[in-house]
């Protein structure tokens, strides 16, 4: 069992670790779903903070249906990520009729080297996730993470447990979306995941002293930031569920 925090910036990674996380997913507009980061972000977190660091690869936020140029610019960003230390990459691509799109899955497997192989939450709107599971597997994808196709982990437990069991021990099924302390271990127990990934994220307020006239939109006067004791509240449940395990 193994945690992975996703962070949204070098701050947020900052405080993963110090909230005990030794892995992140990184990335940039998580309020988007997650875009990738910038190059010195992930250097940072990488190389400074020494995290292993999985970079989410999204040149946009919408749909993971990517023309040729945005596919090329992905193929770039994982290059790049590879030299800059990264762990791994965290990639997802379907076509226009929401399958996997095995041929993008595929070419990114071919460029990736040492660095291990997210698929990311566009399985969760795969129109055949069991064969999207398989096509996965046969690209040699590390895991996939999901939410077991519904809005929460904890709604998708059903078709978590399922996945595992498809699985049979071929890629690593991760749960996530919505998942804190208080629900983990009925997660992880009901649902036999491999790993589970969270953002322990908190909201950073208004500032009193910022002036109605100064803020364009909500984006200006408050933004998302990893919460550490969050993370070591997660953490320590995972833990506990470990030691109990052993």
């Amino acid at each position: 069992m193994d945690l992975e925090i996703c962070v949204n910036s070098v701050q947020s990674a900052y405080n993963a670790k110090a909230g005990g996380a030794t892995r992140i997913e990184l990335c940039h507009n998580l309020n988007e779903g997650g875009t990738t980061p910038s190059y010195a972000a992930i250097r940072y977190c990488a190389q400074e903070l020494k995290l292993r660091t999985y970079v989410l690869i999204r040149p946009r936020a919408g749909n993971f249906v990517y023309s040729d140029l945005e596919f090329e610019a992905i193929c770039q960003d994982v290059q790049i990520c590879k030299q800059l230390g990264a762990k791994g990459v965290v990639v997802g691509f379907l076509d226009e009729k929401f399958c996997v799109d095995r041929a993008k899955t595929e070419k990114i497997a071919n460029l990736c080297g040492d660095m291990e192989l997210t698929f990311h939450r566009a399985f969760d709107i795969c129109k055949d996730p069991i064969g999207g599971l398989e096509t996965i597997i046969g690209c040699g994808y590390n895991r996939i993470l999901t939410s077991g196709q519904k809005l929460t982990a904890l709604e998708g437990m059903p078709f978590l447990k399922e996945l595992k069991e498809r699985a049979a021990g071929r890629i690593k099924i991760m749960a996530g979306s919505g998942i804190s302390a208080t629900n983990a271990l009925e997660i992880i127990k009901t649902t036999g995941v491999d790993e589970i990934h969270a953002s322990c994220k908190s909201v950073i307020g208004r500032d009193e002293n910022l002036r109605m006239e100064h803020i364009l939109d909500v984006s200006n006067a408050e933004y998302t930031e990893t919460d550490s004791q969050s993370v070591k509240s997660l953490l320590d449940v995972v833990k506990n569920f470990i030691n109990t395990q052993q």
